[in-house]
């Protein structure tokens, strides 16, 4: 089944939905957050004192962002020697797990910077990690999610004191429940059947679609009815946590005390790709993210310390939103993330507009 739309990754493509008079920019994100307060959560930190927080403790679909659990775990299991991150695997493993035209083009972007990596159709699990963040590969993801164990990757959230943060599950997985649970129905009578599903069962069908696409290879050469209507209850129903806890974890990596040494230095090297252009290493000491995104839902996490020891943290979670927001907040959020960075006025402004 072709999409007309991408599903979910870092980034979303759409067509025929930008206006030749919009201009992309910071305070676009910043005037939808103010005048669209039911569908937005915010919250920013800067060197330990809260500039703006809204909507903190709002659970809201987290997307892609919801990686940055799976990137922790690896670090402490690789540092503790549960597993090695030079262990070569099958890229056919990950492909068990890529359905085409649903992550745009993420997955094939990675592979495609990784190529002199790969060996005998190889490729480390350092650099499956790599790719879950940096492109964020949802079929690394989902590959990355069975070797840990979502038993661990659930112990590593009480670990980090989470409190407030849904089960994670397998993204790719999730793509078919409908298909699964309910073949051949369609229309409304789906959507009706999917939003009255219990959490407990729409966990047991991913996983048994798990094993299906690690069995058969064929299981994902069509979705079933997914159109935009079931595209929402599926988005609707991502693993959920709130800006809060989010910001909370990226202090702790940032503040570089609560993990070892070496669980440090795994999630810098999974994390901090920022610094490999040598524009944001001249002022920046650590840096990471991870945003995510639906045709509905946008999420973003950010922390940074630079040269003269500034440090930050904030996430947003924007939700419900339409195709056109969507493609525009897309486009402006990179200026809004950069100005936080660099501009303290702005930061201000942003603790002036949307206050505690």
């Amino acid at each position: 089944m072709m999409l007309k739309k991408v599903i979910f990754g870092c980034f979303l493509l759409f067509t025929g939905c930008k206006t030749n008079d919009f201009e992309p920019g910071k305070d676009f994100v910043l005037e939808f957050i103010k005048d669209n307060p039911e569908r937005s959560s915010i919250k920013l930190v800067k060197n330990d004192t809260v500039f703006a927080m809204h909507n903190g403790d709002k659970m809201m679909p987290l997307a892609s962002t919801v990686k940055i659990i799976l990137a922790i775990e690896y670090a402490r299991q690789a540092a503790a020697g549960e597993i090695d991150a030079d262990e070569m695997v099958p890229v056919a493993e990950l492909e068990k797990f890529h359905v085409a035209n649903t992550d745009g083009g993420a997955h094939e972007s990675w592979l495609a910077s990784v190529s002199a990596k790969i060996t005998d159709q190889k490729i480390s699990i350092r650099e499956i990690s790599k790719g879950m963040i940096r492109f964020s590969s949802n079929a690394n993801a989902e590959w990355l999610l069975d070797k840990l164990g979502s038993e661990k990757v659930a112990a590593e959230l009480k670990k980090l004191g989470v409190k407030n943060h849904d089960k994670l599950f397998y993204l790719v997985s999730s793509l078919f429940v409908s298909k699964e649970a309910f073949p051949g129905l369609k229309g409304n009578l789906l959507v009706e059947k999917l939003r009255a599903m219990s959490d407990k069962d729409y966990l047991t069908f991913i996983n048994l679609i798990h094993k299906k696409l690690l069995t058969d290879p064929s299981y994902k050469s069509d979705l079933g009815d997914f159109g935009m209507d079931t595209q929402k209850v599926w988005s609707d129903r991502l693993t959920r946590s709130t800006v809060t806890e989010y910001a909370g974890i990226l202090k702790k990596i940032n503040d570089r005390k609560f993990f070892s040494a070496g669980e440090q230095n795994y999630l810098d090297d999974v994390m901090e790709y920022l610094l490999e252009n040598p524009a944001n290493s001249e002022w920046l000491e650590h840096a990471g993210m991870k945003g995510g995104s639906t045709p509905f839902v946008l999420t973003k996490a950010v922390y940074a310390t630079d040269k003269k020891g500034n440090k930050i943290e904030f996430a947003y979670f924007l939700e419900d939103l339409t195709s056109e927001e969507n493609s525009r907040l897309q486009s402006s959020m990179n200026d809004f993330d950069l100005t936080i960075l660099t501009k303290p006025t702005f930061v201000q402004s942003i603790k002036e507009q949307i206050p505690n």
